[in-house]
């Protein structure tokens, strides 16, 4: 199934991006009438919500707020790599004002109503079935029915169009941005879909610990202090002022040290640095560490982006910055 599922991205990334528009535009709607329909299911089989919010918490006190500050990191990081390629979509639009709405409008209202769902109708199951159930293709296994099968092809569906639009078209950009002369669009969507299978999704959600705690929280760890230099270097370092022909010479001002711009990459690696000792405790390659570095890996997104921006704005001051 799962060489099936890979088959269909394939498809569709040899006949480019906007083969799939259609089936975006239309999985859409489907998919928030689905969410509707099954937190109306969790409400009725649970007998109103008014059991699952009155539970007891399963987490014990001492543990509730590293647990907190985990999962808000998790949402981050989940988050952290749309908040940096999102150029690649909003650059088609007419202007900044219909980014700015589109973004308002696409993001957050979808991604909290659905983060509703989620905490809702997991609950509910723990009422209804006795154990929490995560996993919307573990849910329907368990309903049964015509239903099901609908629900399953629709999360099959908009899980295709998501992954195209958020986890192929930047990276495909990427490999085609390193090599142009060797890579095109479709050949780095082929690599993308390659490195897909090689880093073995299945075995990341496993469980929702090691896709939380490990996975999420992990790559955070370099999402942000990526995003810290980013916004760093933009607003203070240059004072949001770009020079547009400079970005396209080969020894404009943007050109570093050999093509690299060593004081970005020396922050990152500080960035990132704090993070390493939680992240290898996290996916068991090292025994116990120091609590601190447990503590500080729970806020790995915001502890990177704020030491990498910091760093990266000491190492320019003073620096002489051209503009257009």
């Amino acid at each position: 199934c799962f060489l099936l599922f890979w088959a269909l991205h394939i498809y569709f990334i040899s006949r480019g991006t906007e083969s799939i528009r259609w089936l975006e535009t239309l999985s859409a709607p489907f998919l928030v009438v689905m969410g509707l329909v099954l937190l109306g299911w969790a409400y009725v089989n649970a007998h109103g919500f008014g059991e699952m919010l009155s539970a007891p918490a399963t987490v014990a006190p001492d543990k509730f707020l590293p647990t907190v500050a985990a999962s808000l990191t998790a949402m981050v990081g989940f988050w952290a790599t749309l908040a940096l390629n999102i150029c690649d979509f909003t650059r088609f639009s007419k202007s900044q004002r219909d980014q700015v709405i589109g973004q308002t409008i696409g993001l957050p209202v979808p991604m909290g109503l659905f983060s509703f769902l989620g905490v809702a109708v997991t609950s509910a199951t723990v009422v209804i079935f006795g154990k929490a159930i995560w996993d919307p293709v573990d849910l329907a296994g368990h309903l049964g029915g015509v239903g099901a099968a609908v629900a399953l092809v629709v999360v099959m569906v908009c899980t295709l169009t998501v992954n195209m639009a958020a986890n192929v078209v930047s990276p495909s950009y990427d490999f085609a941005n390193l090599a142009p002369r060797a890579i095109t669009f479709t050949r780095g969507g082929y690599i993308t879909a390659a490195i897909g299978i090689l880093i073995f999704p299945w075995k990341l959600l496993e469980s929702a610990g090691t896709y939380i705690f490990a996975w999420l929280v992990g790559y955070s760890a370099l999402l942000g202090p990526i995003a810290g230099i980013m916004i760093a270097d933009y607003y203070v370092v240059r004072r949001q002022r770009l020079s547009t022909p400079d970005m396209f010479k080969y020894r404009g001002q943007y050109q570093g040290t050999g093509g690299w711009n060593l004081k970005g990459l020396l922050a990152l690696a500080l960035g990132v640095a704090p993070n390493i000792p939680g992240f290898l405790h996290s996916v068991k390659l090292v025994g116990a560490v120091a609590p601190i570095w447990d503590t500080i890996f729970t806020g790995a997104w915001f502890v990177g982006f704020f030491i990498a921006a910091g760093v990266y704005i000491l190492l320019n001051l003073g620096a002489k910055q051209e503009h257009a």
